[in-house]
């Protein structure tokens, strides 16, 4: 009896630790350091909203779990959808004929460590985890949950899927700033407390103009790949370089204008100046960039200033630094600017 307890605790054991791997194996795959940009503006709703009437702390932390979870769900159905469309050899024809492309995306497929059935099958999972959590926080607070979440399972899924496939279009940019923004930082806030303040409206403009930023920094720099296989981004459609550097100023110093006007007009803290924190850093991002345009192959080293950036070596060895100073760089200055205003939505 002994002995047939002890082989059954074994095979339970190995079960359970297959079953871990898969799920660790998936959630790397689902791009991690992708996920601040919609953890943090989350969170910040939910810091924002513990300040009103009626806010449930329980509703806040699985209003913030759905939306990072569905954030992964939708970097995997990018991939899904991606890797059908063109799979991934015009990424490496694109490399033999000398674009500065990244050609690492969806190898885990290509590696054959997964298989496209299997991509799609977790997709689903963690896209039903994200729609189980809203709708449970529909029950309780109402139809509004219903209608954001529905909305931004419909923008999510057209982001790269067909028929609109929004990104090839050169609107994946603003899909993504009011995603992560506007949508759902106020249906997180109003999943926390059951109402709606225009505050958030003033806190979430900004933040999505921020998360914008990141991808169109990101399609900037795979200009010429994406314009080679038929992507029509935002920077694509601009053509011009010019263009580019004067759209990535306005995105900038939109976000900045957003604060100082809602601080003027009275519906935010002055103590929410305390943004301007951050604008060293949008600065250094923007010189980035125009040294990208300018020569693309000067080479820059992180400094502690710019924030995390993981692993630098190891992104030196793939070839990757030109890619990853910028698109960190930009980030990270979404992460400081959120940080800020968690902690100033505490004193405000």
């Amino acid at each position: 009896m002994q002995q047939l307890l002890r082989i059954t605790d074994i095979k339970y054991r190995k079960t359970s630790e297959k079953e871990m791997n898969t799920i660790r194996f998936w959630v790397n795959n689902s791009r991690t350091t992708s996920l601040p940009q919609s953890l943090l503006p989350a969170v910040l709703a939910a810091c924002v909203a513990s300040q009103a009437s009626g806010f449930s702390i329980y509703a806040g932390l699985l209003a913030v779990f759905g939306v990072v979870t569905a954030h992964m769900s939708l970097n995997l159905f990018d991939d899904y959808f991606d890797y059908r469309v063109k799979g991934t050899e015009f990424r490496d024809a694109m490399a033999r004929k000398g674009f500065r492309a990244r050609i690492a995306k969806c190898r885990y497929i290509t590696s054959g460590e997964a298989t496209l059935n299997q991509l799609l099958i977790a997709c689903l999972v963690f896209g039903s985890i994200a729609l189980a959590a809203g709708s449970i926080l529909w029950w309780f607070r109402g139809d509004f949950i219903l209608w954001i979440t529905l909305i931004s399972a419909v923008l999510g899924i057209s982001y790269s899927g067909a028929p609109l496939r929004l990104s090839y279009r050169g609107l994946g940019d603003v899909v993504i700033g009011i995603m992560f923004g506007p949508l759902s930082m106020t249906g997180v806030y109003y999943a926390a407390c059951g109402h709606f303040d225009r505050s958030i409206v003033f806190i979430s403009i900004p933040v999505g103009l921020l998360v914008a930023n990141i991808v169109y920094v990101h399609s900037i720099m795979d200009c010429e790949p994406d314009k080679e296989s038929g992507k029509m981004t935002f920077a694509v459609l601009l053509k011009s370089r010019r263009r580019m550097l004067f759209c990535l100023l306005l995105l900038l110093s939109s976000a900045y204008g957003c604060i100082i006007g809602g601080v003027w007009l009275g519906y935010l803290s002055k103590y929410y100046l305390f943004t301007l924190l951050t604008l060293p850093a949008a600065v250094n991002l923007f010189y980035l960039m125009v040294a990208f345009v300018r020569c693309p192959g000067r080479k820059f080293s992180p400094r502690f200033w710019m924030g995390p950036v993981g692993d630098w070596k190891k992104i030196e060895a793939y070839r990757l630094d030109w890619f990853m100073i910028r698109w960190l760089s930009a980030r990270n200055l979404l992460s400081f600017f959120c940080l800020i205003l968690i902690i100033v939505g505490f004193i405000a």
